[in-house]
């Protein structure tokens, strides 16, 4: 039997990498091969918590294979049926924003525009400080669409950043094995995180 086919697109939101890398991890102990795919920004900026080299460098330990990052290479998702499923891992207010009203212009979207086309699970990971505020409007579109599911979320720190929503890291697995099954996980909101 071959391993379920996971395509994990890393979109902004820089502080959330680090536990990105680790679910990923988890992921690929759990058998899945993945597939990753990188957004120009996730792929070029240097942060105070990544370099650029350093994010490529640690997507290759952890798959073992590069990063995609153009658009070239992620059109062919959808007419090569790569993808299982397609996880956006973090999906940041900008990138939610774009899915909702249909902008398709990193690989990290178009990538997910691909595989949408073969009616499988786009899985999306929120990661934005304005998830309760200009944000919202967006997930609440998205819930509503056809095969996207959410991993569940919750406020990350509701007195410092009252509007900030962030998924749970612990719950990507079980997202993904449900929304495979076309079952998105519940509840879907969680308690604050403290």
């Amino acid at each position: 039997m071959n391993a379920t086919r996971l395509a994990v697109a890393m979109t902004g939101s820089y502080c959330t990498f680090a536990k990105a890398f680790a679910a990923m991890e988890e992921l690929m102990r759990y058998g899945f091969e993945l597939i990753p795919v990188l957004s120009y920004n996730a792929a070029t900026q240097d942060t105070r918590f990544f370099t650029a080299i350093e994010v490529l460098a640690r997507i290759e330990k952890i798959c073992g294979k590069p990063p995609l990052t153009s658009l070239s290479d992620v059109e062919p998702f959808g007419p090569a049926r790569m993808t299982d499923a397609y996880l956006i891992m973090p999906a940041t207010g900008n990138t939610i924003a774009k899915l909702a009203a249909g902008i398709f212009d990193t690989p990290a979207l178009l990538g997910a525009k691909s595989h949408l086309r073969n009616q499988r699970p786009l899985i999306i990971f929120v990661s934005t400080n304005d998830g309760l505020s200009t944000a919202a409007k967006n997930i609440g579109a998205l819930l509503e669409k056809k095969d996207v599911y959410f991993v569940p979320f919750s406020q990350d720190d509701p007195r410092k950043k009252p509007r900030s929503l962030v998924s749970d890291f612990s719950k990507v697995r079980q997202t993904v094995l449900s929304a495979l099954e076309g079952v998105q996980l519940q509840p879907l909101i969680g308690a604050p995180c403290e």
